[in-house]
């Protein structure tokens, strides 16, 4: 086994991923946290996998930068999908980072969340209700993907008749972050940015004529700016609502879609759950831990500096290997064990430090109205073949998820 490993870790790069990598990442993971543990890939940039690096790595960003500017030049050219990625809160430093992400905070403010919680459990109940009346569903097109979208809509008061193409625009736009993309996808993506921005211009036309209300408003806020202060420019405005809208959906319908199928092949830890329902604050951790939905970030060096006894020059590219972090024995026991009531659970799925999630409240929310709802109302749903993986590595979760429920 350490041979076969210690071969996995050698053979490892992220530009040439195998169909069973994409099933399943973890053995390849665990052979590089062992093996290689700051490992080189072929185009010169490094591939992290402990957990205590990647620490390392969030807490020091004078060292590790965040902006993409030099790492997606060569990827997009000058492209749509480069004006975005390029402009978004989560790939720029402060003081860009910091004036963004205030004006976001004050819209997400935990008054603000509880605030939404009534109008999220009705949303539940109803999409519940629907599935009741059928005995096959699908886990992800009738639940998980519909309550993000509709939360994330609420936040920004996109009327509900013009939400429908936010899913496919948000698709494919994070499939244009792949590691490898083809021309398709890149066309794709590209597309999608250039018709999102068309609507947006539309959107936020019709909100500066009529504005809402800014404490809840996250649209309105983010037009207005704070009172005295900084306001975004045209195009940070509209890429930044782009980002909203796709971090907000990605993340939470794979947490949703992701948490319920581990539930449906852990069958005492779904027992646990349904049994003491008090344990989905900690069930909503395992989940993002055991799979994160977001499985890497990327930093750039800015100076020389040594990590895992490996030393970085200064315009190195790093991946942090989230999903890998998340799986390292050296920080969680049995870490390849699915426990509903892990605790402590220090899980790095939302980030650390300057740049973790600004929404992770609002998603550990929304997956524990979402889940909790639906074991409640179907305790023994089943899945019903399998389910058809998304085919990505950054985002971990599911295109489709059939199974039945009684």
């Amino acid at each position: 086994m350490n041979a076969n490993e210690r071969e996995l870790a050698e053979r490892f790069d992220l530009e040439s991923l195998t169909p069973e990598f994409y099933a399943d990442p973890y053995p390849t993971y665990r052979a590089l946290r062992e093996h290689a543990p700051v490992k080189r890939m072929a185009n010169g940039s490094y591939f992290l996998t402990r957990y205590d690096d990647l620490l390392a790595a969030y807490k020091n960003t004078r060292a590790f930068s965040s902006d993409k500017k030099k790492e997606f030049a060569p990827k997009y050219g000058a492209s749509p999908l480069y004006d975005h990625h390029t402009t978004s809160l989560v790939f720029n430093d402060p003081p860009a980072h910091t004036r963004v992400r205030r004006l976001i905070m004050g819209a997400l403010s935990p008054r603000a969340i509880a605030e939404m919680e009534p109008a999220l459990r009705k949303l539940v109940d109803r999409l519940l209700d629907a599935l009741a009346t059928k005995g096959d569903v699908d886990l992800i097109a009738d639940f998980a993907a519909t309550i993000p979208i509709e939360v994330i809509g609420n936040l920004l008061e996109v009327p509900p008749d013009e939400r429908e193409p936010l899913r496919g625009w948000s698709l494919a736009i994070l499939g244009a972050l792949e590691p490898v993309i083809g021309a398709e996808a890149f066309a794709r993506g590209n597309e999608a940015v250039r018709e999102f921005l068309f609507y947006l211009e539309t959107l936020v036309a019709r909100r500066r004529a009529k504005p809402g209300d800014g404490e809840r408003d996250v649209l309105t806020r983010l037009i207005q700016g704070e009172t005295g202060g900084e306001r975004l420019t045209e195009k940070e405005l509209l890429h930044n609502c782009i980002f909203l809208l796709n971090a907000g959906h990605e993340t939470t319908t794979n947490l949703i879609g992701n948490g319920l199928v581990t539930l449906a092949t852990h069958d005492s830890e779904r027992a646990r759950l349904i049994e003491s329902p008090a344990l989905i604050k900690t069930a909503i951790e395992e989940m993002l831990r055991y799979e994160s939905s977001n499985q890497l970030g990327n930093r750039m060096t800015t100076e020389r500096i040594e990590l895992g006894g490996v030393e970085l020059p200064p315009g190195t590219g790093v991946t942090l290997g989230i999903g890998a972090a998340n799986r390292d024995e050296r920080q969680f026991e049995n870490a390849e064990t699915f426990d509903v009531s892990r605790s402590p659970n220090r899980h790095l799925a939302f980030g650390t430090g300057a740049h973790q999630c600004a929404g992770m409240a609002l998603a550990r929310l929304e997956g524990a109205v979402a889940i909790s709802g639906f074991l409640a109302r179907f305790p023994r749903y089943a899945l019903k073949g399998t389910p058809v993986r998304g085919g990505r590595v950054r985002f971990r979760g599911f295109l489709s998820v059939p199974c039945t429920i009684e």
